[in-house]
């Protein structure tokens, strides 16, 4: 068993490598006979998973990636869910350097709505607890078209953000109004953005399972995704790479952030939710941490940091992340979705997310940071 699912491993990752880099970290960590790793390669077909591995390696002052893939295509679809608002977040921040009258801590709410927040506790919130509502004023503020065009300019594609999240108005193409204090006695009111209309996406996999629920019944047949946002494992990883290490691109794939902004952002993307006043019972420090520390509510080691983003929905679980460990001078990135849904049948609520989905998550995580712990740089 084992020797024919390492030939299958080699044969995929040895196609699919991103460059000519040798395939053999993931071929030797996807081979793990750790059961959190076995049992999901032992059923490979049925979890969809898309994997992209980076070691950093630094020759004088340049950072050098090497990018190691499993899986990757761009034309396999997998459903985003929350990893989208890490684009969100870093289009706001550049939207508000154009805009002279607003910063991070200009208060703000969107008409119709009775909560008052600011842009850095929208982007806290984010990162923290991967909080809805927080992502959906950014989208509001920026519009679907607005976002999209400022991943593409800095060369972070595909990419295709059409709705919004967990909220009635998901779908609509015209923003609402935004209300900005300006001073304490002072709001100024931003017009709505019409958006272009939601085409579908031409996809392989855009159609998935035998059933889904819709309007509390039962629907025979695939559930369509042809509508939902797009973010692929390339475009995830394009864009940590760009915020991590910008002075690895050119300018014009770099996001116009101040120096203020990026590290208000890199603070939020590793900062655990009890740090920004959380109950630390409910938003243990893994919450929104699923390599290595997914699988385990206990605390998280002060000298690893965690960059990340995750979504979970659909039977899809997502994670990119940064992982630094200052204690033994190592850093990677990584990236990975694995779709757990055995009974096919989509928003049900049925998914095996803490039995298969995490461990195997963390367990990759784990395995990775290992050979992170040994290899010769």
């Amino acid at each position: 068993m084992w020797q024919r699912i390492f030939f299958l491993v080699f044969l995929v990752l040895g196609t699919s490598c991103s460059n000519t880099a040798p395939t053999e970290p993931l071929v030797k960590v996807l081979a793990s006979r750790n059961p959190k790793i076995k049992n999901v390669m032992d059923h490979l077909e049925e979890h969809e998973i898309q994997i992209r591995y980076t070691q950093i390696n630094r020759r004088n002052d340049s950072v050098v990636f090497t990018d190691y893939d499993f899986q990757v295509d761009d034309n396999n679809y997998f459903y985003p869910a929350s990893t989208v608002k890490f684009p969100a977040a870093v289009a706001a921040l550049e939207k508000l350097n154009e805009i002279d009258s607003l910063s991070l801590e200009t208060r703000f709410f969107v008409e119709g709505d009775s909560v008052e927040t600011t842009f850095a506790k929208a982007i806290s919130e984010i990162f923290a607890v991967s909080d809805n509502a927080a992502n959906n004023r950014l989208v509001e503020f920026l519009g679907q078209d607005d976002l999209n065009n400022r991943m593409i300019k800095r060369e972070v594609s595909p990419i295709r953000i059409a709705h919004r999240l967990s909220t009635s108005n998901a779908d609509d193409v015209t923003t609402k109004s935004l209300v900005f204090y300006l001073n304490d006695s002072t709001t100024s009111l931003s017009n709505s953005i019409v958006n272009s209309p939601i085409e579908p996406l031409n996809l392989n996999s855009i159609k998935k399972g035998k059933g889904f629920i819709a309007d509390e019944s039962y629907q025979e047949g695939p559930f369509n995704f042809g509508l939902k946002n797009y973010y692929p494992i390339t475009s995830q990883t394009a864009l940590m790479k760009r915020i991590i290490f910008p002075e690895a691109f050119p300018k014009e794939q770099r996001f116009d952030l101040s120096d203020e902004q990026r590290e208000y952002l890199l603070t939020a993307m590793h900062t655990l939710p009890s740090a920004v006043g959380y109950d630390k019972e409910e938003f243990y420090d893994s919450y929104v941490k699923f390599f290595m520390f997914g699988d385990n509510t206990e605390p998280m080691p002060e000298h690893i940091k965690v960059y990340n983003k995750v979504g979970y929905a659909y039977g899809t679980l997502t994670d990119c992340a940064y992982i630094k460990d200052t204690k033994n001078n190592i850093d990677f990135m990584l990236t990975a979705t694995i779709l757990v849904n055995s009974n096919g049948v989509f928003n049900d609520n049925t998914y095996e997310y803490d039995e298969v989905g995490i461990p195997f998550l963390a367990q990759l995580g784990r395995e990775l940071y290992q050979l992170e712990l040994e290899r010769t740089k």
